[in-house]
């Protein structure tokens, strides 16, 4: 049964070509084999005649449900759907009681539930009773991260399958079948057919949907990559700025930076423009970039940085966004360490476990008759008085003694930084052998 047979409508009532193409049976659906293999989860299930609650977990067009109501023809269920967008808990209600007449009389449903993450926490809960006691198979629908958009108690009740976007293989396949059902050759020459493919961008509902009107274009010889593009209207990129999308993206680039990739970095900068991203929050993790994984191997980091905000903020957009980029490249080709990073958290920990530790004496100021006579000030020792400018002394609680958390790596700055710091080590050894330099 298609959705148009579903909803009632005449066989004859015009209907879009994704929905005439949509498989009749688990073996038709394209590019899900991890999941609908013998070996895979669903293939597994199908084989044992019995079927889990299930989260469908993937892009657009990527079969969700189609596999649902596959799903429910496989394991002899009755199918019913909700769309979370458009229900309220009236017809989840509903639903919920035509199952347990049904289950009365023998017979099992499965409830899809589309864009289930849609539905808030209190109306996610609704399902678990009927879950657990089995008046429902609960199959439902994501384009977010389930982790974060459902309640772990559903979570725990169902199991995750994530599907794949489409590829390229796939894609094809579906402009094959829709050319035999239409016994008609898309007017694409090979360049052409390969730019629709990509156009999709993994989605088989959307590349249907513009083969359907690629079939209507009447053309006496085949269209040409830039003909197909002013015949079609190209799709922007999947990107939501407030979930997946955004922090997949992000964290491309941080890592592509990290990894020393000036191209790769470019190319997801520029992901992150195409599907409208603020600048600003991409600048706002160069930054952090900068100081946690550069530091001091190159000072000029967080300089960069921070110059391309003020510059994006100064000439605004496009022009801006050259700076943006200029930064990511100055950041992919910087000398790279985390021991600031390190250093911090490592002292963090000290100070946590150590508790509140008094300074020593030495080392505090003294503005009372009082606090001279309790001893503090005294001993300490003008840095800038002693030979080459270092006395050596202690600065940390005397309970604790001396401690090492920084250490430089051996690449940009950081390499005369650590000849530094192996130079007053020198020195604070040479004096703790005289007896100096204890700051006691």
């Amino acid at each position: 049964m298609t959705l148009f047979e579903a909803a009632g409508l005449d066989a004859s009532a015009p209907h879009p070509l994704a929905d005439r193409l949509r498989p009749q049976s688990l073996s038709d659906v394209l590019g899900q084999d991890h999941l609908l293999g013998p070996d895979g989860p669903i293939g597994l299930m199908i084989a044992a005649g019995r079927l889990s609650s299930l989260i469908l977990w993937g892009p657009p067009g990527s079969g969700k449900t189609t596999i649902a109501r596959l799903l429910a023809d496989a394991v002899d269920l009755d199918f019913v759907q909700l769309s979370a967008v458009f229900s309220g808990v009236a017809d989840v209600r509903k639903a919920i009681e035509s199952a347990r007449v049904r289950r009365m009389s023998g017979r099992g449903t499965l409830l899809f539930v589309d864009e289930i993450h849609r539905f808030n926490r209190a109306q996610q809960d609704g399902f678990l009773a009927v879950v657990e006691d089995g008046t429902i198979v609960l199959v439902g629908a994501t384009t977010q991260n389930p982790s974060f958009e459902l309640n772990s108690a559903v979570l725990s009740r169902c199991q995750v399958l994530v599907l794949n976007r489409l590829d390229d293989a796939a894609i094809d396949e579906l402009l094959n079948r829709a050319e035999a059902m239409a016994d008609k050759t898309l007017p694409l020459d090979t360049d052409a057919r390969a730019a629709l493919c990509r156009l999709a961008d993994g989605d088989g509902r959307y590349v249907l949907n513009l083969a359907e009107d690629l079939f209507d274009v009447e053309s006496t010889a085949p269209l040409d990559t830039a003909a197909l593009l002013k015949a079609v209207q190209q799709r922007a990129p999947l990107y939501d700025k407030a979930q997946d999308g955004h922090f997949n993206l992000i964290s491309a680039l941080h890592k592509s930076l990290r990894g020393s990739d000036a191209d790769a970095s470019l190319y997801w900068l520029a992901r992150m423009f195409a599907g409208g991203e603020d600048p600003l929050y991409v600048v706002r993790r160069l930054v952090r970039f900068a100081v946690e994984d550069i530091g001091l191997a190159d000072p000029q980091a967080l300089t960069q940085a921070v110059a391309a905000k003020d510059a994006y903020a100064f000439l605004g957009s496009p022009e801006g966004e050259l700076a943006i980029a200029q930064a990511v490249i100055y950041l992919a080709t910087a000398p790279k360490s985390n021991a600031a990073y390190e250093a911090l958290s490592a002292a963090t920990k000290a100070a946590r476990e150590s508790g509140s530790l008094m300074p020593p004496k030495h080392i505090l100021n003294a503005p009372t008759s009082t606090m001279k006579d309790l001893g503090y000030g005294a001993g300490y020792d003008y840095d800038h008085d002693a030979p080459d400018g270092y006395s050596g002394q202690n600065y940390f609680p005397d309970e604790l003694g001396p401690q090492e958390y920084y250490h430089p790596v051996e690449r940009g700055f950081e390499r005369e930084i650590g000849k530094r710091l192996s130079y007053w080590k020198g020195l604070w050894d040479k004096r703790s052998k005289n007896g100096g330099g204890e700051g006691t």
